[in-house]
């Protein structure tokens, strides 16, 4: 039986798979395909952004376990290290953390929606999703979780059923190497692949996602660590396999440059009725990405209005613990993205301003440890420590280090809107007859 007001274990685990696997994985390979044509070394990214996101997995567990409040990394900064950072934390994920994100989803199933019906208007149809998840999840715990259960456990049996069909029904698959070559040194080392990380690192985004609602999760200290793993480890398998079937059923060619992935793929494989019905299936799968994040998001304006009483209207609940008006702006948010964004320039700089993002609250670890924080409770620990901290960090670094050469535009937006929400900040407290919540300086 579920905790009144509370959302069980396995809607958390929900929550973690269905933001993680949404636009990124259906969209990310064709702009890999442009610049890398390796079997093995597009693999290698793939299983690369999965052991990434396993180690940031286990390190925000413990972060989690220690510091046990909704809001991700809005929370760990604000601890760790001054209200400022998790007060800019707050911006960036409100902002391009998850309205960008939720807009790319509900952009993808209006692009796949359409190809199926060319008549219906992709904008619209993206525009009509987001509204309807949004009415959906701004009434209880019991119609939000019920919901994103269905669709959840819907998406992971479609990609099964997806991809084991697939492989049977292809002739021939494609002629595709995935053992190493001498030419796959070069692209290792080129700013390609950096940047293509980049892109798998943004497919893997959400792994997190249950750190924004651990107030609403029922026993987290024990919960949350379970969730996040096992969250993280089932979608890295799903990656792998869907991966290696549209490298097996379509031609490189055919995909490399293009955003309707798994269309194209599904046309290879079935033809062109049973391209339709996937293409449609598809569609459908994205409905989840987008009920997830407009779940976890709205919590981190909640937190800023319980903690900031110049945003105190975001802060309140319905009758049944819902903080419906957050839900609603973050909802507006995504509208915002949606209509005024193209798809690549949102991918680009909202991963790059994420990883920088979490690569500060990893680091937030190794200080809280340092503080002797949850040192002698039962709270959960990281395994090997302190290789995964390590292992994210270093990853991170790279990639954000060829992703300033590379495009430094997307870095330089970056700054901007770390210095906007430095701005908001000082606004903010200058403005708030009191704070909520007190925190230590």
């Amino acid at each position: 039986m579920t905790e009144k007001g509370k959302f069980s274990t396995a809607t958390a685990l929900a929550i973690v798979i269905a933001n993680m696997i949404g636009t990124g994985i259906f969209t990310s390979l064709g702009f890999q395909l442009a610049d890398i044509r390796s079997g093995f070394v597009i693999m290698t990214l793939w299983a690369l952004g999965g052991l990434m996101s396993l180690c940031g997995a286990l390190c925000y567990a413990e972060l989690g376990a220690k510091l046990p409040r909704s809001g991700g990394e809005y929370n760990f900064l604000s601890e760790i290290y001054h209200p400022a950072a998790g007060f800019i934390s707050g911006w960036i994920s409100v902002t391009v953390g998850f309205a960008a994100p939720t807009a790319l989803a509900a952009m993808t199933f209006g692009e796949y929606m359409s190809s199926v019906f060319p008549a219906l208007n992709p904008l619209w149809l993206a525009t009509f999703l987001v509204l309807v998840m949004t009415a959906i999840h701004s009434t209880s715990h019991k119609n939000s979780g019920g919901l994103q259960d269905f669709f959840t456990t819907g998406k992971i049996l479609l990609i099964v059923g997806f991809s084991l069909a697939a492989l049977i029904a292809v002739d021939q698959p494609q002629d595709i190497s995935y053992i190493p070559a001498p030419s796959d040194l070069s692209l290792f080392t080129g700013g390609a692949f950096a940047v293509s990380l980049i892109y798998v690192g943004y497919a893997y985004t959400g792994w997190n996602a249950a750190t924004y609602l651990t107030s609403e999760v029922e026993d987290p200290q024990k919960s949350l660590p379970r969730v996040l793993i096992i969250g993280t480890a089932t979608v890295m398998i799903c990656y792998l396999l869907l991966n290696y079937v549209f490298l097996a059923v379509a031609p490189m060619d055919d995909m490399a440059g293009k955003l309707e992935i798994g269309f194209i793929a599904a046309n290879h494989a079935f033809g062109s009725v049973g391209g339709t019905v996937m293409g449609l299936s598809l569609s459908l799968l994205l409905i989840s990405t987008v009920s997830a994040m407009l779940v976890a998001a709205p919590r981190v304006l909640q937190m800023l209005g319980e903690d900031y009483s110049l945003f105190h209207i975001l802060g309140k609940r319905n009758s049944h613990g819902i903080p419906a008006t957050a839900i609603w702006l973050q909802s507006i948010l995504a509208l915002l993205f949606l209509w005024t964004a193209t798809f690549e320039s949102i991918l680009l700089f909202s991963g790059a301003t994420m990883a920088l993002n979490s690569l500060f609250v990893v680091a937030g670890v190794f200080i809280l440890r340092r503080r002797g924080v949850g040192q002698h409770d039962a709270s959960f620990k990281i395994p090997l420590y302190p290789l995964p901290p390590i292992i994210f960090i270093a990853i991170s670094t790279v990639t954000l280090g060829y992703l300033t050469v590379q495009n430094p535009e997307e870095i330089a937006f970056s700054i901007t809107l770390i210095i906007t929400g430095a701005i908001g900040f000082f606004l903010t407290l200058k403005y708030s007859t009191k704070q909520e919540k007190s925190r230590p300086e």
